[in-house]
């Protein structure tokens, strides 16, 4: 019976054991998306934004633009089409296209269109549309802006590690091509480079 007295303490204290080991020291906490941090050293979505941002600027500033809108006075249609992740790296392409496509259209210097995998969700929007709306707000098929070029592109990446600290290199190389003609009427591209740093590096 004496045993029983201590047993409300042996209780308490396996709860605090048990919380203390649940815990485990992880602290999160929010931060604004627009900051820059670096746990990895990889591609993250700091590198993904700024390479969009600068080859877009590239893009829109050369000369095949201002050629298109002298001929045809109104602004270019253009699809972003698939970029490959040549790298080592596992790089979530579709992040860093959907920041191109941001880029673009923020610009207001070109017309972006869906993707051939957005489209078949429009169209079936529309086919459902045509059976279960209204017919004054039905939209009609046909009405699609083909686009003009397509842009596709390619990410590689080359290691240079010694001891502590290692440097990895990106190029971003785009293309915009006539989707009509097969004519690449830009070229560009980004390098990109990381410094790395680790006080207790082990390969």
């Amino acid at each position: 019976m004496k045993s029983l007295r201590y047993l409300p303490v042996v209780f308490a204290l396996f709860g605090l054991v048990l919380l203390g080991a649940c815990s485990g020291g992880k602290q999160v906490s929010r931060i604004d998306t627009d900051t820059t941090v670096d746990l990895s050293g990889k591609w993250n979505d700091a590198d993904s934004r700024m390479v969009s941002e600068e080859v877009i600027d590239d893009m829109l500033g050369s000369a095949w633009l201002a050629r298109y809108e002298a001929r045809y006075d109104e602004r270019p249609t253009v699809i972003v089409g698939l970029v490959r992740n040549r790298s080592d790296e596992h790089i979530v392409t579709e992040t860093f296209t959907k920041d191109i496509e941001r880029a673009c259209v923020n610009s207001g210097d070109v017309r972006i269109v869906a993707t051939s995998e957005e489209r078949e969700d429009l169209r079936d929007e529309r086919d459902d549309q045509a059976d279960f709306s209204r017919p004054d707000t039905v939209k009609r098929f046909g009405m699609e802006y083909g686009a003009d070029f397509m842009l596709m592109g390619t990410i590689n990446k080359i290691n240079d590690r010694e001891g502590d600290e290692e440097i990895v290199f990106y190029q971003i190389d785009l293309e915009l091509t006539d989707i009509e003609t097969n004519e690449k009427v830009w070229i560009g591209g980004k390098k990109h480079k990381k410094y790395i740093g680790r006080s207790n590096f082990k390969g």
